[in-house]
């Protein structure tokens, strides 16, 4: 497996600083971020590391030359929107970037895009699969033929007023995948598998594995600490938020030890992206970079690079 780090956290960077920083901490790898330019509407949101609405044959021997000068893969580009809400307008402009990525994604000789599914948190799952069948048969559909695989993160979105009480990603669970992959069997549609999100969900981010090997074309390294006081206090039909908090791997409730164990039982030796969202680390660009160091050296003893 090939340790790498979500460039998110590196918003003021360039591509090419992320990459030299990278090389420099010792990282085999980066997911890039690759939002449309324009402004965030949350947390980690709205960084273009890559601009694929602008990606000539000048912009990809560009990166190309990056990636060889300082010695770092990129295992994925990254966009996490809603495809599915209920803004007709919003979701036809995700769906449009998505199209962007695979094609980026396949002729930057990359191959991996990394998203959400989406969901309108306002309706059951029941009554978002139509639009969500309709809405990514034909993304899949294109990644297959570019020969590109799409990994689908298990964050539910279930933090904020606006994404209650449904959340805004409807691939969350192993009963959910089953149904996900039925509905598109494509081998171009997978998971980027982070356990952190099914340490809050209290859902075995361990057994999983072993069922979805198949599925599995990208992993993400965050970690997550439930406060059982706060739990029990508000309960779990409660804001996660109000009982949970994203920790740098080794500061939190996930084993990894035991995690990366099972993933390497699979076979997968894909990427594993340090996702940092630890607030205790946010204070400063030098602190985030920082956060990225002190992941790498706990996970670093489990991994071979």
């Amino acid at each position: 497996m090939k340790l790498g780090f979500v460039s998110a956290i590196l918003p003021e960077l360039t591509l090419d600083e992320v990459l030299a920083f990278a090389a420099e901490a010792g990282y085999s790898s980066v997911e890039v971020m690759c939002w449309p330019p324009g402004r965030a509407d949350r947390r980690y949101a709205g960084v273009t590391h890559l601009d694929a609405t602008d990606l000539g044959p000048d912009a990809i021997a560009g990166v190309r030359e990056l990636t060889t000068r300082h010695g770092v893969t990129i295992s994925g580009l990254g966009f996490y929107p809603n495809p599915l809400t209920a803004d007709l307008e919003e979701a036809g402009r995700a769906v449009a970037h998505l199209h962007r990525l695979i094609d980026a994604s396949a002729d930057l000789g990359i191959g991996v895009v990394n998203s959400f599914v989406g969901r309108d948190p306002a309706l059951s799952i029941e009554a978002n699969w139509p639009r969500f069948v309709e809405t990514w048969r034909p993304l899949v559909e294109h990644a297959e033929a570019r020969g590109v695989r799409i990994g689908i993160e298990n964050c539910p979105m279930l933090f904020t007023a606006d994404e209650w009480p449904g959340g805004k990603n409807l691939a969350t669970t192993p009963a959910i995948w089953r149904k996900m992959f039925e509905a598109i069997p494509s081998p171009s549609f997978g998971l980027n598998y982070d356990p952190s999100h099914f340490v809050w969900q209290q859902v075995d981010y361990i057994a999983p594995l072993a069922e979805f090997r198949d599925r599995i074309f990208h992993v993400h390294a965050k970690d997550a600490r439930v406060d059982r006081r706060a739990l029990d206090d508000h309960g779990v039909l409660s804001y996660p938020k109000l009982w949970h908090t994203p920790k740098l791997p080794g500061l939190g409730d996930v084993r990894w030890g035991a995690f990366l164990g099972a993933l390497a039982d699979t076979g997968y030796d894909g990427h594993v992206a340090v996702e940092v969202e630890d607030r205790a680390f946010e204070g400063s660009l030098a602190r985030r970079k920082e956060s990225l160091v002190v992941s790498r050296r706990h996970l670093i003893q489990f991994l071979g690079g």
